[in-house]
């Protein structure tokens, strides 16, 4: 087996008296697709958000990339988290999209400011990636003409603009209308098929089942079981895993998902 590409031993966080994430243990291998589900409040975000130092984990040792994220419960500083960022990349449920530049100009900010690549070959790798998630004929639109879908698409390709070796997504779907979250998952299919490391925290059930490797189940910040999608959603261990799905999978049959 490969070095793992993200290795987390022991992590913990707690917001104030209320503990999140308890003693995590977990790794994954270069171009797995994770799927994380679970109840609301469960922790997934917050665990998703300490991989990348965008919350403090105070206890446990995070590696992600090759580079020390927390080590024995020591959060690294500012400039080491910088190297890690540059190399994984974050797709958040709202857009964040600079709404004074261009669809084109959002993708190519990271790679000339932070990198150095010149203008002329930012912008034929950012013309590239709209291309692939289907929008190069948006290039020179601003956010603001967007629908939430097209958004979340340009999202995407601004943060493969980085080259990331490993790409976590937040709920990236939930903020959108039904009929746009299709679009949105097609392009996850997409990096999935071309063997991008991924870590996906989603309420799309079937999205889950059909794309990833391994699906983690988190619930009152603890990781219940994980296994492959045929062994979750068809014959899960836990009782708690078994009335999570109960639940998501009565929903999305009440909406015809």
């Amino acid at each position: 087996m490969a070095q793992a590409i993200v290795d987390i031993k022991g992590l913990k966080k707690s917001f104030g008296e209320n503990v999140v994430l308890k003693n995590i243990d977990f790794s994954v291998q270069p171009s797995q697709v994770v799927v994380i589900i679970g109840p609301s409040g469960s922790g997934k975000s917050t665990f998703l958000r300490c991989m990348n130092g965008l919350e403090t984990a105070e206890g446990g040792t995070v590696v992600v990339s090759g580079h020390p994220v927390v080590e024995n419960g020591r959060m690294m500083p500012e400039a080491k988290l910088d190297e890690m960022r540059a190399e994984v990349g974050m797709v958040f449920q709202s857009f964040n999209l600079f709404p004074h530049l261009t669809v084109l100009d959002n993708i190519t900010l990271a790679p000339t400011c932070l990198r150095g690549v010149p203008r002329k070959a930012a912008e034929e790798q950012g013309m590239r990636l709209l291309k692939k998630v289907g929008l190069d004929h948006k290039a020179k639109v601003y956010p603001g003409t967007l629908s939430g879908g097209q958004k979340q698409r340009v999202a995407i390709a601004r943060a493969l603009a980085m080259e990331p070796k490993v790409m976590l997504f937040d709920e990236p779907t939930s903020a959108l209308d039904p009929e746009l979250v299709g679009e949105v998952l097609q392009v996850m299919k997409d990096l999935a098929a071309e063997g991008m490391t991924m870590l996906i925290v989603t309420h799309e059930m079937g999205f889950a089942r059909e794309v990833a490797d391994v699906v983690v189940v988190m619930d009152h910040g603890s990781i219940v079981e994980a296994g492959a999608p045929a062994d979750i959603f068809t014959a899960p261990k836990e009782a708690r895993t078994r009335s999570f799905l109960q639940t998501m999978l009565a929903r999305e049959a009440a909406h015809g998902g």
